[in-house]
């Protein structure tokens, strides 16, 4: 937040109760919290409406300073050290707004949870050179992440996605038709200036991340650009950071029926027989939670696709795991799919309306 937002959430526990009081009503209503802090700017404590509210009806008097009922065992992060486990317990306990400090216990930052859903400590790459040639004519001059849906483009929903879970590294990779991306995203989206690179040739559905500079440390989301899903980025982070995975996949229940009946045999003798069965996969998801250790092996400007890197990294004895989406997951790639997405972004928007 701007200094001016982390000034209005800021109070001296000298203020009265009353002064508070004024401070909380001048606050948007999922923010109503203030942050105490002592002569030294120290923050001491957290200031609700709730609280204002028990000291008043144990007989405190309007003029009394709020130091004396500040609640001072209170939820904070601490700069440069996301706690993702907190945001958790945050978000279940209903804690709208939390303080960032510094190691002098000074007002940093304020996370609303009511936009930043958590803080990942992870860059994203989204994938979108392809030209997408079943969706033909609608791209034949616009790249299809640009494509709109509900009246927003395609990949835009993916920003807001990432941007919503705290990560602003993200660097989209482009290709067919790229100075029109190098354009979207000369302004902001989610409050992110994404970045872009340009594969000069094609480098198959992985290979562009070998245009990006970053450390070994840490891990990167790379992603299809042109997906719609609600997967819980948060839940795919802390599956990946519990097994120590070098690569996490995510997938899709994918079911195949049969409309036959199937034998099973041993040699020439039939061993059974099963009336139209249906067998069930995990089929990949085009999402994936990458080691950047990893991701730095790759031979700069090489053309290599997703499923080749996975196979190898498990030929190599690689840890990588898979995570199921739970939700909506939608692979825009033909009109069927465009029209499906259409219909299933204008119904949330819909059902957010009447709420």
């Amino acid at each position: 937040m701007q200094s001016e937002v982390k000034h209005n959430h800021i109070i001296s526990q000298q203020a009265c109760l009353l002064e508070a009081l004024g401070k909380l009503n001048s606050l948007p209503g999922n923010e109503m919290t203030l942050f105490v802090e002592d002569d030294d700017h120290h923050i001491v404590g957290t200031l609700t409406d709730g609280d204002i509210r028990r000291a008043l009806l144990s007989g405190y008097a309007t003029d009394g300073e709020i130091g004396p009922v500040t609640h001072r065992d209170f939820k904070y992060l601490t700069v440069g050290q996301p706690d993702i486990d907190l945001l958790r317990e945050c978000r279940t306990k209903g804690i709208k707004v939390l303080p960032v400090l510094d190691s002098d216990h000074r007002l940093v930052e304020i996370i609303n949870l009511s936009t930043f859903r958590t803080i990942l400590p992870v860059s994203a790459i989204l994938m979108a050179g392809g030209k997408g040639e079943r969706l033909r004519p609608l791209t034949n001059d616009t790249p299809k992440p640009l494509l709109e849906i509900d009246g927003k483009a395609i990949i835009d929903y993916n920003i807001e996605a990432l941007a919503s879970c705290g990560i602003d590294d993200i660097t989209v990779c482009t290709r067919y038709l790229s100075e029109k991306i190098y354009k979207h995203f000369s302004q902001p989206v989610a409050d992110v200036m994404v970045k872009c690179v340009r594969e000069e040739s094609p480098l198959g559905t992985l290979g562009a991340a070998s245009l990006i500079q970053r450390s070994d440390d840490g891990d990167t989301i790379v992603m299809n650009s042109d997906l719609l899903t609600s997967i819980s980025f948060e839940d795919l982070y802390l599956k990946h950071r519990d097994e120590n995975a070098d690569i996490t996949v995510a997938v899709i229940p994918y079911q195949v029926s049969v409309p036959y009946a199937i034998l099973t045999t041993e040699g020439n003798r039939v061993t059974g027989i099963e009336e139209k069965p249906s067998y069930s996969y995990y089929a990949n998801a085009g999402i994936y939670l990458i080691s950047n250790k990893l991701l730095n092996k790759l031979r700069p400007e090489s053309r290599i696709d997703a499923t080749d890197f996975i196979q190898q990294a498990v030929s190599d004895g690689k840890k990588v795991v898979f995570f199921p989406v739970n939700g909506t997951w939608i692979d825009v790639g033909s009109p069927v799919d465009f029209r499906q997405a259409t219909e299933i972004m204008r119904h949330h928007r819909n059902m957010s309306d009447n709420n």
